[in-house]
């Protein structure tokens, strides 16, 4: 039996008649899962950005960095209302509406990947290769992250549209064929895993750089390393799962493994909205407790068991 073109199929918002329901029981999971994002995300990223907590020991690049990865966090975070709205009630804001959203959304996510990739690869230059980045230019730095990400997410634009799904008139991606489909799922898992495995790398080498003087051998190193790449595996592992097996369902025309997919992708998605809001967490407050007695130097001439390395000075600059 043919399987039915799912991905071309034609609706009627308007037929004489159509009641929509009061609301969805379907979206209740990843409405949850966007309401504790919502109410733990925003009031801590606005935090970080009135308070900048321990701030004074980053560099001024350092800091551009955290500011950008803050507000990008924020953006994302304040537009999950009206995705809690979409899941329960429907899409009842127009289609240019539903564009513009969807596109600032991928935008800041995008962007926010980046600018923790770029974190990375920046201690990674400082710590292990002795780079000395304050000459990098903050404001070039950072219209080159957004412009990145507002190309990468271009895809949002155009498939993002207003879609039925059982009754209910959804803001979701859909596409024209199914060779566009599987390019944006590639796409997006080829950019997790190229920024991930850039993440995974740096800070394995900073650890295993700075393990190596007794005066850095604490606990702390090892919770920051395996929090940052722990939380951006798990956060972001559904989605990439998710996308891989609707390659696989288009891939074999699987109408089942489809269905799925698209039944799951919504929650998949919610998740990585948790880690907009535990970047405050992992990439501020614990960030700059490294190793709290590095940035004194008098500290360090107390004790003369204490190695004086060269690394003191250029994670001073972190």
């Amino acid at each position: 039996m043919d399987q039915p073109n799912f991905t071309t199929a034609n609706f009627n918002f308007s037929s004489p008649g159509f009641c929509q329901p009061s609301w969805n029981r379907k979206g209740l999971v990843p409405a949850v899962v966007f309401s504790f994002c919502f109410l733990l995300g925003v009031p801590g990223n606005i935090a970080v950005i009135l308070l900048k907590p321990n701030w004074k020991h980053l560099s001024s690049l350092s800091q551009s960095l955290m500011l950008n990865l803050t507000l990008s966090d924020l953006i994302c975070l304040l537009t999950v209302p009206l995705w809690i709205y979409n899941l329960i009630f429907g899409w009842t804001f127009g289609l240019v509406a539903c564009k513009v959203l969807a596109y600032l959304v991928y935008c800041t996510v995008y962007c926010s990947q980046l600018t923790v990739t770029v974190l990375s690869i920046q201690r990674y230059l400082v710590v292990v290769r002795g780079w000395r980045c304050h000459q990098v230019r903050k404001s070039v730095l950072l219209v080159l992250l957004w412009l990145t990400a507002a190309i990468l997410c271009i895809h949002a634009v155009v498939t993002e549209q207003l879609v039925t799904d059982d009754q209910w008139i959804r803001c979701r991606p859909h596409y024209s064929s199914e060779t566009e489909w599987v390019a944006v799922l590639v796409t997006e898992n080829l950019y997790g895993l190229v920024t991930f495995s850039l993440i995974a790398f740096s800070y394995i080498c900073l650890y295993k750089k700075v393990n190596r003087a007794v005066f850095f051998n604490n606990p702390q190193t090892t919770r920051l390393v395996i929090s940052i790449i722990v939380s951006n595996c798990i956060l972001f592992a559904p989605l990439h799962v998710i996308n891989v097996l609707g390659v696989l369902a288009i891939s074999i025309k699987n109408y089942n493994l489809l269905k799925f997919c698209i039944d799951n992708w919504n929650t998949a998605k919610s998740l990585t909205f948790v880690n907009s809001s535990l970047n405050p967490l992992l990439y501020v407050f614990m960030s700059t407790t490294i190793c709290p007695f590095c940035l004194n130097k008098e500290l360090l001439q107390q004790d003369e068991r204490i190695p004086q390395t060269p690394d003191v000075a250029t994670i001073a600059e972190l």
